[in-house]
């Protein structure tokens, strides 16, 4: 089994670039205080970077 991660959206979208929200919502984020849990795949961290301060990040038990 591949490790997971869980990802929370801690901040909205104003004022964030186009491709800031398109990442965002691509991890399956919409709201703020969402979590979604995925995994731990180079794509996903490479998402993450993008939008590393908007979310926060935690291994998923």
């Amino acid at each position: 089994m591949s490790k997971q991660l869980k990802v929370t959206l801690v901040r909205g979208f104003a004022n964030q670039t186009q491709r800031q929200k398109v990442n965002a919502q691509s991890l399956g984020l919409r709201k703020i205080g969402q979590s979604v849990v995925i995994d731990d795949t180079p794509v996903y961290r490479g998402m993450i970077d993008k939008v590393r301060h908007l979310v926060t990040v935690e291994e998923a038990d």
